[in-house]
């Protein structure tokens, strides 16, 4: 089934020095943007990080210190993606969790100012395991009935399966009411939690109020933490969490200083 597109869909796929959102950094980003006329256009860029890439990550993407040394850093480059990224939706296989969470940090390092949060999220992954509970590689043969084979854990590979698996779980599951060929309903259907940040430390409750989603203040309402300890504040400023999630805090406090 070919997706139904009010505007462009980009499809992505990174591969990192590893896992960490915080630390860690992109090597490779492929970049698969669908047109709402059908049209197809195809990129990817090979990123120098910084750092060391772990030998247990180039053991999955294949990718060495040695073959990006002389590629461009993703600052170099980041407002070339984000002019590609603009004005359009993003869709990823896991990348609710962790792609957009990193390329939102991978940003915001760079300064380049681009608010991923217009965008409509797909993940296919969710789907995925909504209805089925398996990895990438399976979701392929089980919906396309392909093998991912020697293409996997490659961000062209990786990209294009994950754009075939969405087209085909519309097919599949095309009298579904919960899984309608439509963005926003896609976007609303591949949610676990309603983030308010992209890593997932705030989240929206059922009453739409901003609430902590980890440690001892898990499930309290933001504002109310803040009022009730303002030391709070100052130590995840401080702390190992994302520049994204320090940012929202900030623009919760400021908000409710203004009150």
């Amino acid at each position: 089934m070919e997706l139904n597109l009010k505007k462009p869909l980009v499809f992505f796929d990174l591969e990192t020095t590893g896992t960490d959102i915080i630390h860690d950094r992109i090597v490779e980003i492929c970049i698969l943007k669908v047109m709402p006329n059908g049209n197809e256009e195809a990129k990817t860029l090979r990123i120098n990080p910084g750092m060391h890439i772990p030998e247990g990550a180039s053991a999955v993407h294949h990718i060495t210190d040695e073959m990006v040394k002389d590629c461009p850093t993703f600052k170099e480059v980041a407002k070339d993606i984000a002019r590609i990224i603009e004005g359009s939706d993003l869709a990823g296989f896991n990348s609710n969790r962790f792609d957009i969470p990193l390329l939102a940090e991978e940003f915001l390092r760079a300064g380049v100012d681009i608010d991923l949060r217009r965008c409509k999220f797909v993940d296919v992954q969710v789907i995925f395991h909504k209805k089925e509970q398996r990895t990438l590689s399976a979701a392929y043969k089980f919906y396309c009935d392909k093998d991912l084979g020697d293409v996997a854990h490659s961000a062209l590979g990786d990209t294009r399966a994950t754009y075939e698996v969405l087209k085909a779980q519309l097919d599949r599951y095309a009298d579904d009411p919960e899984l309608k060929n439509d963005i926003d309903a896609l976007s609303k259907y591949s949610y676990f939690s309603k983030n308010v940040d992209f890593a997932g430390r705030i989240v929206l409750n059922d009453k739409g109020e901003e609430v902590f989603n980890f440690g001892k203040y898990k499930g309290l309402p933001v504002r109310e933490v803040l009022n009730r300890d303002p030391g709070y504040y100052s130590w995840i400023e401080s702390s190992d969490f994302t520049l994204d999630t320090k940012a929202v805090l900030t623009k919760i406090r400021l908000r409710e200083m203004k009150r």
